[in-house]
Formats: structure tokens, sequence, C-alpha cells
């Protein structure tokens, strides 16, 4: 691996790199390419939320980095976040190992753009979630208490059976193994849903199948603020490219079902994220 010293003279997005796979492999220069490319994605969407972007690098306490690590020197290592650092296993950029693991966990979807947004979520939890009380308050009735035993949340997650009886409330299983990978899954989704719609809009689609399922993406959302809109816009949208992928001998695009209690959990991040990005009522991070 190799530390960044000094990003000044790289973009907005690479000053976020604190560590990058040792480019003197060849294979690796191929892996952080995928990395980048997702990651430059990410944090392309995160400005379009106005959502300040500090690198740790220079704002040791409060900003944000990226460590695109490999296991060689260290077993332990894991894709995560912690204190504003996110690390991603650089294997990860490999899709014949993130299928193995997608199965392995029985997830039905795992890319490299979705840990980025699962994991971003975890660092804009503590951003502007945990230094506001009132906030915080609210996101503890929808997503939770996170005072509950983070570790044994997980050992508990682990040892029980899927039994599916999540579906009603959680996007995915492992949001429900504590409060903040809760909050992290459906901060993830948020991002994939106004992505999906924002890039419908640029392309002018159009989805008709039927007086139930069809759509005309005229606006783009990040201009919305009703998510309400949003959500009829991306069902009829996510119908047709799942279908497009069925027919092309691909896994479903997007295989998940939005049920009242999730679009509720992503009726709250939107709105929190309109009012951040609308005005300085709920915190100072805008400020920064």
């Amino acid at each position: 691996m190799i530390p960044i010293e000094s990003a000044d003279k790289f973009c907005s997005a690479c000053k976020l790199n604190r560590t990058i796979p040792n480019l003197g492999n060849a294979k690796n220069n191929e892996k952080w390419q995928h990395l980048e490319v997702a990651k430059h994605s990410l944090i392309y969407q995160l400005q379009k939320l106005g959502l300040p972007l500090p690198s740790k690098l220079k704002n040791k306490k409060e900003g944000l980095c990226f460590d695109f690590v490999s296991r060689i020197t260290n077993k332990k290592l894991m894709t995560g976040h912690a204190n504003g650092v996110i690390t991603i296993l650089i294997s990860e950029a490999n899709s014949v190992e993130r299928e193995r693991r997608r199965k392995d966990l029985s997830e039905p979807y795992r890319t490299l753009i979705g840990h980025l947004r699962h994991e971003v979520g975890h660092y804009f939890w503590e951003r502007i979630i945990y230094t506001d009380q009132k906030v915080l308050d609210e996101n503890r009735s929808i997503f939770g208490d996170e005072r509950i035993s983070y570790a044994d949340s997980l050992t508990e997650y682990y040892k029980k059976p899927d039994t599916k009886e999540w579906q009603a409330n959680f996007i995915s299983r492992y949001a429900t193994a504590h409060s903040w990978e809760d909050w992290a899954e459906t901060w993830a989704h948020y991002l994939h849903i106004m992505d999906m719609v924002e890039t419908a809009f640029f392309f002018k689609l159009k989805v008709v199948l039927d007086k139930e399922i069809k759509t005309k993406v005229s606006v783009d959302p990040y201009t919305v603020k009703s998510f309400d809109k949003i959500v009829q816009t991306s069902v009829p949208l996510s119908f047709a490219v799942n279908s497009i992928s069925r027919a092309m001998g691909h896994l479903e695009v997007y295989p998940f079902v939005l049920t009242p209690a999730i679009i509720d959990k992503l009726k709250f991040i939107h709105k929190l994220l309109w009012k951040l990005r609308t005005s300085n009522e709920i915190n100072p991070i805008l400020n920064n």
C-alpha cells in the first residue's frame, strides 16, 4: 500500500485518498481504476447533495478519507468505517471474488458503489445525526437505539437464521443487525434511488406498462422536495431495468422492495438532507 503524504495537487475526490494500492503491481492498477470510478461517482453525488467533504489529511477530527488496502500484510483488515476512515479491500474490485462473497453471505446485491455508499453513511451519521440531539432522538424513533451493544448485536445477527420476517421493515437482512446498520443500509439505498432517477432524467426516460406502472422522468431528483414523487418515479424505472437485465440473462439490477416502513426511513433521510441544503436550522455542518 502507498500512503498519500500530500494531496493538494489532486482533484477533490483524490484529496480524500489516504492509502492507495501499490501500483507497481499491474493487477492492482486495474482494481484501483474500478475503485476510483466508484468513488468519483460517490463524491459527485455527495456534492450534488451539498454535503461538505473535508479531507482527514487536513481535518483529523471531522474529516473523511479512504484507505484502499489489501489483506496481504494484515489478515484482520476488513471493509468498513471508523472515525471518518473508510477502508475498502481492493479484492472487492475483483468481480469473481465479489460474487463469491455475495453468495457466501446470501446477499442479493454486492457492488463497489454499494460498499462506498454504505460506509459513507456511517460517516455522515456521526456528522449530521449524532451531533444534534433533536435529530438524534428522531433517528432513534425510526431506526432504533444505537446505544444497544453493537458487538452483541452482530453476534446475535450471525447466529439467527434468516426467516425473511424482516422484509416488511428493513431494506436488507443486514439492516436488522443494529440501528447503525439500518441507517447505513437505508442511506445507501437512498443514494441508489437518487442516482437511478437522476440518470433517467438525463436520458429523458419514459416508462409506460399500464395505468399503474408508468413514469416520465422530467425533473432532477435533487431539486425535488417531496420524496414521495421520487419514489413514484423510481418504482416503474426499477421494474423496467430489472426486466431488461433478466432479458439479458443477468440478475436484477435492483432486487429490493420498498415497503411503507422503508419509504418512511428514506423520507427521513431526504427531509434531513433537504433541510441541511436549504437552511442552517439543523446542524452547523454546512458552515465548515
